[in-house]
């Protein structure tokens, strides 16, 4: 089994390599988080997980070509806005009071580049979360535990968050940023085996 480049750094997304037993190797996309502002909302995923994937090919030396190159980019979607990772404790805060008591979706998109074949493949997942009420000590409670570091939306799904969600449609692996099935579905496309 050829080891796969993972273009993100994201724990959870490497986590679930692991747990696929798909060696891999991280080299961190050199990219700006850009998109056209007449980009759909729930394309913004799919076109930054390409994006990352190209990064990472050209920053590949001449001699060398990657066989294969995974991205994957995770954004919530409330209200027709996108949420991204709170850059403090007091947007965390404003995030979870806009997401608690309600539904919103978790929109992860996948880019895979085939090396050999010179061809990427691309899929998009969505995924409803629902959020019981929280009080002002449990937004607070919960903000001061650290998860919403890095975290679409402010929240962490395989965490503590999960206290509070009450509904999810779809998978978590797909709001922890790299849905399984789709994933697969890819690879198997690409006759990636990973029986090996």
């Amino acid at each position: 089994m050829k080891p796969i480049i993972l273009a993100s750094s994201s724990p959870r997304r490497q986590e679930i390599l692991k747990l696929m037993n798909i060696p891999y190797q991280v080299i961190i996309p050199n990219y700006k988080e850009e998109y056209p502002d007449d980009l759909e909302l729930e394309k913004i995923p799919e076109f930054l997980a390409t994006r990352k994937v190209d990064a990472v090919a050209r920053s590949a030396p001449a001699e060398i070509e990657y066989p294969w190159i995974l991205g994957a980019d995770t954004v919530i979607i409330k209200d027709r806005k996108i949420l991204g990772k709170p850059e403090n404790q007091e947007q965390a805060a404003e995030y979870l009071k806009k997401l608690q008591g309600s539904t919103h979706k978790v929109v992860t998109g996948l880019a895979l580049f085939n090396g050999e074949l010179h061809y990427m493949s691309n899929r998009t997942s969505i995924t409803k979360v629902t959020f019981s009420k929280m009080s002002e000590e449990e937004i607070k409670w919960y903000v001061s535990t650290g998860e919403w570091h890095g975290a679409a939306g402010g929240y962490r799904i395989q965490g503590l968050a999960s206290c509070f969600i009450s509904k999810i449609e779809g998978t978590n692996s797909s709001v922890m940023g790299l849905p399984i099935f789709e994933l697969y579905d890819m690879l198997k496309e690409q006759n990636y085996s990973i029986f090996e």
